[in-house]
């Protein structure tokens, strides 16, 4: 049976290359045993290949049976493929056969296998390796003869390396990969299709035939149809159903089209990227105007120091806390958020004042008596104001709580 012979018995419609090599695959392998793994997008006719599979095989007089794997539970999916004995769960009043066993001679085709929970997975890799499972409930060993066709609309490798899908499941089911063209990849098929739907449906529904504009059919081309030949199939009887005028127009036809106007414009930018940018910013600008808080507050401490005092204890502990949070905000945005964004401090010679002003406390604290200056320092602000703890704390630059502390510390 050549292809277009193929194409007559299956109601395939399409002179494209890629489809034409995809139905040759599928003549070659059928007459085999082999385990065939369908790719494709959505809707593009993957269950198709599996029922040319099926019938033009030695098994084609066995049972046919497609399982969608997406729409199965999780918890009873073992026991629709595999059955179960009476009693093995809540609700099995009775032994059940599973798909494996009604299809056995025939062809199960796996629709959605990426899907499969792992427990599954490992089930239906035994069956490829030994044709042997269990029912759910049982410890009895069933052999089962079936060719198994899967079909994904995803990349299963890509699951194989986030650990979602067995690798070697996948290399078992890939025995020979089936890849289905998408209906943008074969244009000079769309309005063969159209037509032949637009058809179907004036029959259906006893209306008058549909006939598209030049125009039109240039559009209806040049869709990007992301539904592929189900989206098609769905327009056209829309078109058949609403549509008054019988010659549609490309203005009559964009009705129908959903995006059309928007479908070339650039990519609109994640909102939600920007979204983490904008917080970002906001934090640095935060931590930029904490930092010249601080270095004011040296500052003051500084000249407080030149009239006879000092606190630069008090300074060490609050530039260290700051400092701290400084760094504690600053590397986890770094490592979660990597741009070439620039952001300049509102403050460019902080860093520098904030170095220089530490090395000279430092060469300064190292002939003195940290603990006499500070307790002298409080004394005085304390007599200054009459034992007022408030007054003196607002004197010194720091808080009452930090003042008590330190009296307390100092036996004041």
């Amino acid at each position: 049976m050549d292809i277009q012979d193929i194409k007559n018995r299956f109601g395939i419609i399409g002179n494209s290359p890629l489809l034409n090599r995809a139905i040759d695959i599928a003549r070659q392998v059928a007459p085999t045993d082999m385990s065939v793994l369908v790719t494709g997008e959505s809707g593009s006719g993957k269950e198709v290949f599996s029922h040319i599979i099926h019938q033009m095989s030695a098994r084609k007089h066995g049972a046919f049976i497609a399982v969608n794997c997406g729409a199965i539970p999780e918890g009873t999916i073992d026991s629709e493929l595999f059955g179960h004995e009476k009693g093995s769960f809540t609700g099995a009043h009775e032994a059940r056969k599973g798909y494996f066993e009604v299809a056995n001679g025939g062809t199960i085709f796996l629709d959605e296998v990426a899907e499969l929970p792992v427990g599954t997975q490992a089930r239906l890799l035994r069956i490829l390796e030994s044709g042997e499972y269990l029912r759910v409930g049982s410890s009895k060993v069933q052999k089962t003869d079936v060719r198994i066709v899967a079909a994904t609309n995803v990349d299963v490798y890509d699951r194989v390396k986030s650990g979602k899908f067995r690798e070697d499941l996948y290399y078992r089911l890939n025995t020979v990969p089936l890849k289905i063209p998408a209906l943008n990849e074969r244009k000079e098929d769309i309005y063969l299709l159209f037509r032949k739907f637009s058809a179907d449906f004036s029959d259906k529904y006893r209306s008058p035939g549909i006939q598209l504009e030049p125009d039109a059919v240039t559009t209806l081309s040049n869709y990007s149809w992301p539904g592929n030949i189900r989206q098609l199939k769905n327009i056209a009887e829309q078109i058949c159903v609403l549509e008054k005028e019988r010659l549609v127009s490309q203005t009559a036809l964009l009705n129908y089209i959903p995006n059309e106007r928007v479908g070339n414009l650039p990519v609109a930018i994640n909102r939600e990227n920007k979204d983490e940018f904008s917080e970002r910013d906001i934090l640095y600008k935060v931590l930029f105007d904490m930092k010249k808080d601080m270095i004011e507050l040296k500052k003051l401490v500084a000249e407080i120091i030149r009239n006879g005092g000092n606190t630069s204890a008090l300074v060490d502990e609050q530039t260290h806390y700051v400092n701290q949070l400084y760094q504690d905000i600053e590397t986890p945005l770094n490592h979660h958020v990597e741009t070439s964004l620039t952001i300049k401090s509102p403050h460019p010679q902080a860093d520098v004042e904030d170095v220089n002003f530490t090395q000279d406390v430092e060469a300064e604290e190292e002939s003195l008596s940290l603990i006499e200056k500070e307790s002298d320092l409080i004394r005085k602000a304390l007599i200054k104001h009459k034992g007022k703890r408030k007054f003196a704390a607002l004197e010194l630059g720091i808080s009452e709580r930090t003042l008590y502390r330190k009296i307390k510390e100092l036996n004041l």
